[in-house]
């Protein structure tokens, strides 16, 4: 993508159609460049105060451009857009600086009041009268009619007291500020300032946040002002694609009583930051299914196999998308439109040609830095729709085949794991029943009786030695 920056400074109030810039010159553009490019000029402004003559590559003024009205007090005062041209893109950021000329006559304030003084006829030459003061001394001389005339004067002290007679008064009409999305909460975001011409208490001005709605919420739930300095901050994270402007009302009210107040509209503008990446429509992903696109082989050069369509909710160019062909089965044998996500042959298909192609298409958006997605489009290469079937029935077969085989390797895995454990128990619990048995044997005090088996002789006597002795054990 292409991209230049040029800069105009033009004096405010020119007529409608002058010229501000060979803008083809400028930019080291044929003019036929400019038509079948279908050059334009993007502006997030609701006036368009210039037009390009693509005929003749001249940048003319269209609408009266006022620096006052435009930029108030700021300086340098001046606004910018950007002049898009297609196939291929190209995008040139153009400025435009505007200079003021002396279209304001000068303006006295409270116009409507006529001033009075009261001066002594005998005040010094050079003495400065006293435009605004709370205290006088005023004297008085009374005189009589006689010659020489006598006369006697008194000093009177007057001392003026205010009155909350003026309210406060915003520097501005209206205020305009923005803010970029994803702000930390708490961030200052702009300040409102008002005067008050009373004294005192009566000048001793409060701001405070008007109750209105934004978009059904309170908007203190969005912003807050400090009622001193009035300083507006954010109390929430905006994001751009839920909300794109606050409108509030702050009103600033002195200290008299009964208070005089004055109110003033506030526009905050909410500025996109490229946070959301591209999403991909079309073709749809499935886990279950597999989805493929045709292509027959006797295809032409440029044949459509299908479009891959996407959108991004961000604005502007963190909204312009373009589509890149990232990996595939058979590279050389598709292509995919850089701005249009088109994907098309690029040659004939021949019979080396494999039936699946796996296409990895990569969106990306035009934002700084760039987000992208990725979607995979399977292809058929294939004349007859049995021949597509079998082919990918094979795939879908061997991914469940994958799938169940993994399954039971863990099933088995976890019984026996659980045999095992079962075993190790059994072989422990006989173990510690023996050692126990053991114990109390040893432990018990019951005579030890040895026991011989009888021996029985042919003649039938039963009263061997041996049962004998052990009669005698037992008698003893």
């Amino acid at each position: 993508m292409v991209g230049g920056q040029i800069r105009y400074s033009i004096p405010e109030e020119m007529k409608k159609g002058s010229v501000i810039g060979n803008v083809a010159q400028d930019l080291g553009l044929d003019v036929r460049r400019l038509r079948s490019g279908r050059a334009r000029i993007v502006t997030g402004e609701n006036i368009q105060y210039t037009e390009l003559k693509t005929d003749k590559g001249l940048l003319v003024v269209n609408e009266r451009i006022d620096r006052e009205q435009l930029c108030g007090d700021m300086t340098p005062c001046s606004f910018s857009f950007e002049m898009i041209l297609e196939n291929p893109i190209e995008l040139h950021q153009i400025t435009i600086e505007v200079l003021d000329i002396n279209d304001h006559a000068p303006v006295f304030p409270n116009k409507d009041r006529p001033l009075t003084f009261d001066i002594s006829e005998a005040a010094a030459v050079g003495v400065q009268v006293p435009e605004v003061s709370p205290v006088y001394n005023i004297t008085v001389t009374a005189t009589d009619s006689g010659n020489p005339p006598l006369f006697t004067s008194k000093i009177l002290h007057l001392k003026i007291s205010d009155v909350n007679d003026n309210p406060p008064v915003f520097d501005r009409n209206k205020y305009s500020a923005s803010i970029s999305e994803n702000n930390s909460p708490g961030v200052s975001i702009f300040a409102v300032s008002a005067r008050d011409s009373d004294l005192n208490q009566n000048a001793r001005i409060s701001y405070i946040l008007e109750d209105t709605e934004v978009s059904g919420a309170p908007v203190s739930t969005f912003v807050s002002l400090n009622s001193e300095s009035g300083v507006i901050s954010a109390v929430r994270t905006f994001d751009y694609e839920q909300i794109k402007e606050l409108q509030l009302t702050v009103k600033a009210q002195d200290g008299g009583s009964p208070p005089l107040s004055s109110n003033v509209t506030v526009k905050i503008l909410i500025q996109d930051q490229n946070d959301n990446p591209p999403q991909v429509l079309y073709p749809v992903q499935t886990g279950g299914s597999l989805v493929a696109e045709m292509v027959p082989r006797s295809a032409d050069v440029g044949y459509l196999v299908t479009k891959v369509v996407a959108v991004d909710v961000d604005s502007g160019q963190n909204a312009w998308l373009s589509y890149k062909l990232q990996r595939a089965t058979d590279r050389p044998l598709f292509e995919v439109g850089l701005q249009n996500g088109e994907i098309r042959t690029i040659r004939q298909v021949t019979d080396k040609d494999a039936v699946k192609q796996r296409l990895s298409v990569t969106v990306e958006d035009n934002g700084q830095p760039s987000r992208s997605a990725t979607v995979i489009v399977n292809v058929a290469v294939a004349d007859s729709f049995p021949e597509v079937m079998s082919e990918f029935t094979d795939f879908t077969q061997d991914k469940e085949y994958n799938d169940n085989l993994t399954f039971y390797l863990v099933l088995a895995l976890a019984v026996v794991s659980f045999l095992f454990i079962t075993c190790l128990v059994v072989i422990i619990s006989v173990k510690i029943y023996r050692w126990r048995q053991s114990r109390v044997l040893y432990h018990s005090n019951l005579p030890v009786i040895p026991y011989y088996p009888p021996r029985y002789s042919d003649s039938g006597d039963r009263d061997s030695p041996a049962c004998v002795q052990l009669r005698g054990v037992q008698d003893h």
